[in-house]
């Protein structure tokens, strides 16, 4: 199946809540309680992704396969204060689960890291809970663990690893 690729409008913001909400519900299920996953609301990820859609900072790239978004890619610029020698974020990258592991991950990723680069990016950071099995997909690309610190999430405490690409 061939992917479209572009980057995100306001209007792909429905589209981009559904992914977000199905993807963390099967990702995260067995990190997280099933009641907080099932409460999981698109209506209050489309007003999250309208936010960030209109954040000049955000970029956000969109995976379309056969008329339907499959996924989506999120980056900006690291928190000033953390991780000062990196450049990029990779905040968010969610697929459906029937698209997962078929390399569509790699090609947003890419064009994230190339709209990086356009901005003088030099290297990028990644954030992953560190049961969360795509931690691999990260590794598999390149990106090395740098750090791990605990997070309250979901209403339970986790561990929250970031990685990071020296070179993008």
């Amino acid at each position: 199946m061939k992917m479209i690729i572009r980057e995100a409008k306001l209007e792909d913001a429905k589209e981009i809540a559904k992914v977000h909400v199905s993807s963390w519900q099967t990702s995260y299920k067995g990190m997280m309680s099933d009641e907080f996953l099932q409460n999981l609301s698109v209506e209050k990820r489309t007003d999250l992704w309208i936010n960030n859609l209109q954040r000049d900072e955000n970029i956000v790239i969109v995976a379309i396969v056969n008329d339907k978004m499959i996924g989506f890619v999120c980056g900006s610029q690291v928190k000033e204060g953390e991780y000062p020698s990196y450049d990029g974020d990779v905040t968010a990258i969610y697929f459906y689960e029937e698209y997962q592991g078929k390399g569509y991950g790699k090609e947003l990723l890419q064009t994230l890291f190339e709209k990086f680069k356009m901005k003088g990016y030099r290297n990028a950071i990644v954030k992953v809970l560190a049961d969360n099995k795509s931690r691999y997909f990260y590794e598999h690309s390149g990106a090395k663990y740098i750090d791990q610190c605990d997070i309250q999430i979901a209403g339970g405490q986790a561990a929250l690893r970031t990685y990071a690409w020296d070179v993008i």
